[in-house]
C-alpha cells in the first residue's frame, strides 16, 4: 500500500515527479504512517527518473531589483519564453510562453512557436490568458525580442500596459519564473526522454503538448514554498480531486455554499498577500546567502 501511494504521489504524470518537499506534502494529503518523511526521501532519492532529470540551477545572480508587492491576482505578472523543445502537437509546437501570478505563483503555459512574430504572440496572450484572467496592472517580461518589439510594446500601450523589462538572472525579477521553467523542463524531460512522444501502458504516445495539461495541474495542486498552500487551492478555494488514494475524510469539500466559498477565497487572498510581503522582505538576504555559500 505505501509503495503505491507513494508511486502515484510522486511517479504518475498527475505528480509529475516534483521534488521530496512536494511530494511529502501531496502525500499528508491522503495518507500517513511512521516515518512517513523517510520513505518520501529514500523514495526520491532512489528513483532513477527523478535523480536525472533533477538538476541544480548554476546562473549567476546580478544586482536586485524591486519588485513591486502584487494586492491581486494577476495583478503583476511575469512572462518568459521557454524555447529548445522538441516539435510537438499538431502544429509542431517548439517553444512555451509561460506566464506566473507573481500573488498567488499560478502558472499558465502555452505553446507556440519560437520564432513566431510578435503579432502571433499577442494574438496567443490575448486569446489564452487576458481572456481568461483579465487586464494585468504590471506585466515583467524578459529581455526578448517578442517582448520588446515595437508590435507587442504597441499592444502594451493600447491595453494601458506598462512593460518592466528584467534584466536576465535578477534574482527579484526572473528568480520565480526560472524556477519555473526548470520545473516544467524538468517534468518534460522525465516524461519524454527518448524523444517526442512517452509510451501509456496502453501503448498510447503522448508527446509534450498533450501532456502540458497535466503537468500544468501537477505543479498546479503541489504545494508552494512560499505561500505553504497550492496554487489552486489559492485560486479557486479547493484542491481538485485527483487519481490517487484520498481517503474521504481528507477531501477538501468541491460544492461549498456561496458565503463559505468567498469567506475561505478572503482568506486566502489575505494570507496570500501577507506570506508574499514577507517573503519579498527576506529575498535580499536570501538570494545574498545563497551567492555567498556558492
Amino acid at each position: 500500500m505505501i509503495s503505491t501511494i507513494l508511486n502515484e504521489c510522486h511517479g504518475s504524470v498527475s505528480s509529475g515527479y516534483l521534488s521530496e518537499d512536494r511530494t511529502l506534502e501531496r502525500v499528508k494529503t491522503c495518507s500517513w504512517w511512521p516515518n512517513l518523511r523517510k520513505d518520501v526521501a529514500e523514495y526520491c532519492q532512489t528513483c532513477d527518473r527523478f535523480q536525472k532529470s533533477n538538476r541544480a540551477t548554476g546562473n549567476k545572480f546580478g544586482m536586485m531589483i524591486q519588485i513591486q508587492e502584487p494586492k491581486s491576482p494577476w495583478e503583476i505578472a511575469h512572462i518568459y519564453l521557454v524555447t529548445a523543445l522538441p516539435p510537438g502537437g499538431d502544429r509542431n509546437y517548439n517553444a512555451c510562453l509561460v506566464l506566473v501570478s507573481i500573488y498567488r505563483k499560478t502558472p499558465i503555459f502555452l505553446p507556440c512557436h519560437k520564432d513566431d512574430t510578435a503579432m502571433d504572440t499577442a494574438i496567443i496572450i490575448f486569446n489564452k490568458f487576458i481572456i481568461h484572467t483579465g487586464l494585468c496592472q504590471n506585466i515583467i517580461s524578459a529581455r526578448d525580442p517578442k517582448f520588446t518589439s515595437a508590435l507587442s510594446s504597441n499592444l502594451h500601450s493600447f491595453f494601458g500596459r506598462k512593460s518592466s523589462f528584467s534584466t536576465a538572472y535578477h534574482p527579484q525579477a526572473d528568480f520565480l519564473e526560472e524556477r519555473m521553467i526548470k520545473a516544467l523542463k524538468d517534468m518534460i524531460r522525465i516524461f519524454c526522454p527518448y524523444g517526442l512522444e512517452l509510451k501509456d501502458s496502453d501503448g498510447f504516445g503522448h508527446d509534450w503538448c498533450t501532456l502540458i495539461p497535466a503537468l500544468d495541474l501537477a505543479y498546479k495542486t503541489s504545494i508552494h514554498s512560499s505561500t505553504r498552500k497550492t496554487p489552486e487551492m489559492l485560486e479557486k478555494g479547493w484542491n481538485p480531486r485527483l487519481p490517487y488514494y484520498t481517503p474521504k475524510k481528507y477531501l477538501v469539500d468541491i460544492d461549498p455554499t456561496e458565503i463559505r466559498f468567498l469567506t475561505r477565497q478572503d482568506i486566502m487572498q489575505t494570507d496570500s498577500c501577507k506570506i508574499l510581503s514577507n517573503m519579498q522582505k527576506k529575498d535580499g538576504k536570501k538570494v545574498i546567502n545563497h551567492l555567498n555559500s556558492k
